[in-house]
């Protein structure tokens, strides 16, 4: 699945790529998936995405924003799978969930292996979707500091019982992050995944917001993770410390055996 990281890596290259590009066709899926939502039938989607302009995309959480002037917006969100830009003459890949062919004869293809969301709004209501409505500040922008955690920590505590690893990955408390990059952040901060988070010190809530800021940015400098791939089919160059392959390896800090939890 995409987190934070990859979604900035895909705005990025978008915008090097593919803005001000026209689009001369577009079409949503042609393998049926239960878990690929869209709200737009075929026709109507193909009809209101001809002729628009790719504008400036951007990324917050595990959602990217795609603008298509005039006046709409492409969403892509809570996705696993691949998004890539595809040269003239490329071969289509067998399946896909969305395909956008542009005026220099390239394409785009969105294809997901779990779920994700191909959605077109008009500019404006994409703010209204659920999940997107009300997210909170992302580990990439600067209103995450310490205090923001702090506070945000309070009052998910004052809710109900969580632990670290519940404050990383359930409910986007901290937009953009999953199992995946929590495991590396939880290291790098010397928490326990278990730990209750009403029991943090103000040296721990310091310590971990900076394992949260310093694993994003230096998962956003590496491209990715090295287990997803980029807008051109290249995999990231960020290897977790904390994968599946590192249970039962030793500990790069202190040598113990690493040990795989529930």
């Amino acid at each position: 699945m995409f987190e934070l990281p990859e979604m900035v890596t895909l705005a990025r290259q978008m915008n090097d790529t593919l803005m001000g590009r026209v689009i001369r066709s577009g079409r949503l899926g042609n393998s049926p998936h239960k878990f690929v939502w869209y709200n737009r039938s075929d026709d109507e989607f193909s009809q209101l995405t001809q002729g628009k302009r790719i504008g400036a995309a951007y990324a917050r959480g595990r959602w990217l924003f795609v603008p298509l002037d005039p006046g709409y917006v492409l969403l892509f969100g809570e996705c696993g799978g691949n998004i890539l830009h595809h040269r003239p003459g490329a071969r289509l890949p067998k399946k896909y969930h969305l395909h956008l062919v542009f005026d220099d004869d390239s394409f785009l293809t969105a294809t997901t292996q779990m779920w994700g969301a191909y959605e077109l709004y008009q500019a404006g209501q994409e703010q209204e979707r659920d999940y997107v409505r009300g997210m909170r500040t992302t580990p990439a922008e600067p209103g995450f500091t310490v205090d923001y955690l702090s506070a945000l920590i309070d009052t998910a505590a004052a809710e109900k019982k969580r632990s670290v690893k519940g404050l990383l990955t359930q409910d986007q408390l901290v937009p953009g992050l999953g199992n995946a990059i929590a495991q590396d952040i939880m290291f790098r901060a010397r928490l326990h995944p278990k730990c209750a988070i009403n029991t943090l010190t103000p040296e721990e809530r310091y310590t971990l917001h900076a394992a949260i800021v310093d694993t994003v940015q230096e998962v956003i400098a590496a491209g990715g993770r090295y287990d997803e791939t980029d807008l051109y089919g290249n995999r990231g160059g960020y290897v977790r410390m904390m994968d599946k392959n590192a249970a039962g390896q030793p500990c790069p800090e202190c040598g113990t055996s690493i040990t795989k939890i529930s």
